[in-house]
């Protein structure tokens, strides 16, 4: 497929727009509050939490486990798309089904929302891995945020869309705010599924797989995971870079994920929360888009540094929010940087693997992001019930202690992203390429 083709960069980034309602509407605000306020109505919100944490965690090891084998037989068969498109409407299916979760049922809610997670991630595997059949590497940072970008900006549509339903009910002839948290689920599920299309319609398959019948691609499949897992541990390049990516991303997206159920914890108010959100998505967009050109002329890396220079400063400073408009002032920030941090990761990465192999490697990046926020979600839930049972800490004084944890995180995986040699990696990958 031709490369930087207009329609192909278009129908990419817009599966951005697409899925990026379910990480906004759903995983980050909508899902904690209901989880909490009707799933575990009347539930110390220290418990909420760690089950809430759990559910993060299990699916993110599920898709840390199958992730680079499935990349392995999708390369091998050039059938990224065809697994995106299961992913994808497996989010879609299990996203809408929470409508129908009766209330105190917190465990087939956890449930569906374990699989809709999975359906989430797992598609992120392959649709991450398209970039490199539509971007050249002049282009790869400027698109990778214009995904990144439109998923802010779209998903930020829907959650204002929704956050009004949930506010004034009646106007969309619901019942009252239980039922719009309810169809609010649905709109999430009809939203991902119908701006999917483009991505199917206008990104073509990279040809790159020898094909063969499923059995023989799964073998296959197999076999290259083996062989890209002895080239990564030998890779010194991909795998200092895996390593920086899994240690900083971890802090990344506990922040994401977290963050509603620590404003709860400190007392603001569902509209407070609400709205913090709101500003990081419209926030987010043009710094997106920003931090791309930013990538572009100073480098990705360079970039990626600025935006883990702020987080370390967010996770010490979270610990200290007295009023909403402290949290107002965290959205700003997290808006400014949540993005090009996501963005040029992803883009760096993509020039320093083998594009014929992207999939599979793909499937490791994402592997170490969900590991990674496996431990995220479990050092915050578990630290802060360890502090209320065993030092006698007050609910909302333990879940300020958790947090500045992760600037650790922030500070060693920067240090490891600074001795990542780009020029090398891009070497190193054309060899691969050549070589297989």
């Amino acid at each position: 497929m031709k490369l930087d083709d207009k329609k192909a960069i278009f129908g990419w980034a817009m599966y951005d727009w697409a899925n990026s309602a379910f990480a906004t509407t759903i995983t980050a605000t909508f899902f904690p509050l209901f989880f909490a306020g009707y799933w575990n109505e009347g539930v110390p919100i220290t418990v909420v939490t760690d089950r809430l944490g759990n559910a993060n965690s299990l699916a993110g090891i599920i898709v840390a486990l199958m992730a680079p084998v499935l990349g392995a037989i999708a390369d091998r068969g050039s059938a990224k798309k065809k697994f995106l498109l299961f992913f994808a409407y497996m989010g879609v299916v299990m996203t809408s089904c929470l409508y129908f979760v009766a209330k105190d049922n917190w465990i087939l809610a956890a449930a569906l929302y374990v699989f809709a997670l999975i359906g989430f991630a797992g598609g992120n595997i392959f649709y991450d891995s398209l970039i490199t059949g539509v971007a050249s590497e002049k282009k790869i940072d400027f698109v990778s945020a214009l995904g990144y970008s439109l998923g802010y900006l779209g998903g930020g549509i829907l959650f204002a869309l929704n956050v009004f339903m949930v506010k004034s009910p009646g106007t969309f002839g619901l019942a009252d705010q239980t039922e719009a948290f309810k169809v609010a689920f649905v709109t999430v599920g009809i939203w991902w599924a119908v701006f999917s299309i483009p991505v199917f319609l206008l990104v073509k398959e990279p040809e790159y797989g020898e094909g063969g019948s499923g059995l023989e691609l799964v073998k296959a499949g197999f076999a290259q995971f083996r062989e890209t897992f002895r080239e990564i541990r030998h890779l010194k390049t991909i795998f200092l870079f895996l390593l920086a990516y899994f240690l900083y991303i971890d802090g990344v997206d506990t922040v994401v994920v977290m963050a509603v159920n620590y404003g709860r914890s400190l007392g603001f108010n569902n509209q407070d929360l609400i709205v913090a959100i709101l500003i990081v998505q419209f926030v987010g967009f043009p710094a997106a888009i920003g931090f791309g050109y930013l990538g572009g002329r100073i480098g990705p890396k360079p970039a990626v540094f600025i935006g883990l220079t702020v987080y370390l400063f967010v996770s010490v400073w979270a610990s200290f929010m007295q009023s909403s408009k402290d949290f107002y002032i965290l959205a700003i920030i997290v808006g400014l940087v949540q993005g090009g941090v996501q963005a040029l990761s992803r883009s760096f990465y993509a020039k320093i693997i083998p594009a014929d192999k992207s999939a599979q490697y793909f499937g490791f990046y994402n592997m170490l992001g969900k590991f990674a926020t496996i431990i995220g979600p479990q050092l915050i839930g578990k630290s802060g019930r360890l502090l209320v049972v065993f030092w006698g800490f007050s609910e909302i004084t333990a879940s300020r202690a958790s947090i500045p944890s992760i600037s650790l995180l922030f500070v060693v995986g920067g240090i490891l992203l600074y001795f990542v040699n780009e020029n090398k990696g891009r070497q190193e990958a054309k060899y691969l390429s050549k070589d297989s």
